[in-house]
């Protein structure tokens, strides 16, 4: 089933396992069963540290359910389905990390797992389309190796319709916790591990080692993140970066063909190349942590979401935008149950099937167009009077024939039967006249929101939440420098983000020269202070 290269592949990472893994399949009969078998046959053969063993009486969900174990134990780790596709990956960084391969997660998140001590049972539904899906399933099987209380189970939905159908899933990922809805649609690691603070103990002792006074924190992990970090560190600051995930809102692009000099790569891709491109420098990397809270001052405070604080001299701001929401009845009622934000993962749930896109920008029509190989119609509803996407994309949607346009038409409500999407109620801007219209899912494309609500009136934002800044990307506080799609900077593109970024660095540069050695000064000084009131 595998590849001989993909073999091949597979046993260069293999080949420093430590320990070795068994994949224990249940037994039984299903159309899928000999396909599962040679696909677990073809991992087990590329190394003597992995076995494969079909046993009779174990409790899984069906014959082509299985687990990982390691040293006689169940590690936690179970798939239902066969992981191929985007999946597959997550298969492979099982098998390593049970293996023994460290687990890349910040201390401060390990210590709040570690301490969880109620039994969380994870079900994960997924697409193997679904490029978001596997941040998902390998952060919770990381949890289920970190703590023995934690089980994580991947579930093909494509394969077991019949709990699709019973719990409504009409969006991935789906993640259930102990039998009940604990999640839905496009979720981070970061977000993951914020709703698992409930379940963790509390504990007087340091998460994590205290970090040392930093020269500038930069906040995002996008793509103007990263080229503040990047140029800061080659300037010889001490950095700290902290981003929920590496990539940002470019993770979840798929074609990204205006990137100059790379003709064509995917947000994924881009995502990897930034990271790898990131580790080449000397850069603390929090990842799958958030900014909870920024003290201003000479000093600079920054306390994460898991509790650590980190002193610094200057910060930029790169932290993005994620989707933006209609803000209409019916729309978070129904997310994940027909309302839907991203073509690419909840589209194959819609198959022959009638949908809408609200939105008929760039993205809106490209989800369009996507969706129409997919679904049985799609009806695009644009606000203005005019499409507002490229011409190439307008015309490509002008000559599919399940694709209707409505322009200069605005969205009062989503409409549901039974908890599901049944329809969309609109109104004609002209004439006022209200309509309604059969849809089975909706897809919401209406441009970003900017991710600056956690600063609240630290710095100076406009009315749509956009960091105001200058053209040397200053905000209205000093030390404080903000860069990419969360500020006031015109059109918002990937190559302008990392221009943006690099700027950033370069003026907090300049502003440290001035000011630094001051700050050395009023850290040593606090510090002392605060030292002797201990």
């Amino acid at each position: 089933m595998l590849t001989e290269e993909i073999k091949q592949t597979l046993k260069n990472y293999t080949a420093s396992m430590k320990n070795d893994v068994t994949l224990v399949l249940s037994s039984g009969e299903h159309p899928k069963r000999s396909e599962l078998i040679a696909f677990l046959s073809d991992i087990a053969g590329v190394s003597e540290k992995i076995h494969l063993e079909i046993r009779e009486g174990i409790d899984l969900r069906s014959p082509v359910s299985f687990f990982l174990e390691k040293k006689g134990a169940d590690t936690g780790i179970h798939f239902s389905g066969i992981p191929s596709g985007h999946e597959f990956n997550s298969m492979v960084l099982a098998i390593l990390q049970a293996s023994g391969t460290a687990i890349k997660l910040d201390d401060s998140i390990v210590a709040l797992i570690s301490r969880i001590g109620k039994p969380l049972s994870f079900e994960v539904f997924i697409s193997l389309s679904c490029h978001n899906c596997p941040e998902v399933v390998q952060t919770l099987n990381q949890f289920a190796l970190l703590n023995p209380n934690i089980s994580s189970e991947m579930i093909d939905g494509g394969l077991f319709q019949d709990v699709i159908q019973e719990r409504d899933i009409q969006g991935v990922p789906s993640v259930y916790l102990n039998g009940e809805r604990f999640q839905d649609g496009n979720v981070t690691a970061s977000e993951l591990i914020e709703k698992l603070t409930q379940y963790a103990s509390s504990t007087t002792e340091e998460s994590s080692a205290q970090l040392s006074l930093q020269d500038v924190v930069v906040v995002g992990g996008g793509p103007a993140g990263v080229s503040s970090a990047i140029y800061s560190a080659r300037k010889g600051l001490k950095v700290t970066l902290i981003a929920d995930r590496i990539g940002g809102q470019v993770k979840d692009t798929m074609g990204i063909e205006n990137l100059i000099s790379v003709p064509m790569t995917t947000g994924p891709g881009l995502s990897s190349a930034l990271y790898t491109h990131l580790k080449e420098y000397d850069v603390t990397i929090k990842e799958h942590l958030r900014v909870s809270k920024i003290e201003q001052g000479d000093i600079k405070s920054v306390e994460l979401s898991s509790g650590q604080v980190i002193h610094t001299k200057s910060i930029i701001i790169a932290t993005g935008a994620k989707w933006r929401e209609l803000g209409v009845p019916g729309e978070k009622e129904y997310s994940g149950k027909g309302v839907a934000y991203c073509p690419h993962c909840d589209g194959p749930f819609f198959k022959n099937k009638d949908v809408a896109v609200i939105g008929g920008g760039n993205s809106g029509i490209e989800a369009a167009l996507d969706l129409a190989g997919i679904v049985k119609s799609v009806i695009i509803f644009e606000f203005m009077r005019e499409l507002k996407a490229d011409k190439v994309l307008v015309d490509q949607a002008l000559k599919r024939d399940n694709i209707q346009i409505k322009t200069h038409v605005a969205t009062r409500s989503i409409l549901a039967n039974s908890g599901k999407v049944s329809g969309i109620e609109y109104v004609h801007r002209d004439t006022e006249a209200v309509n309604k219209v059969d849809v089975d899912g909706v897809f919401i494309q209406i441009g970003l929101q900017p991710n600056s609500q956690f600063l609240g009136d630290l710095v100076k934002r406009t009315r749509f939440d956009e960091i105001i800044i200058n053209d040397k990307c200053e905000t209205s506080e000093a030390g404080i420098f903000a860069c990419g799609d969360v500020t006031t900077v015109p059109f918002k593109q990937i190559i302008i983000s990392m221009g943006e970024g690099a700027k950033a660095s370069l003026s907090c540069f300049e502003y440290l020269l001035t000011r630094g050695d001051h700050l050395d000064e009023v850290y040593e000084e606090t510090y002392s202070r605060q030292k002797d009131a201990a």
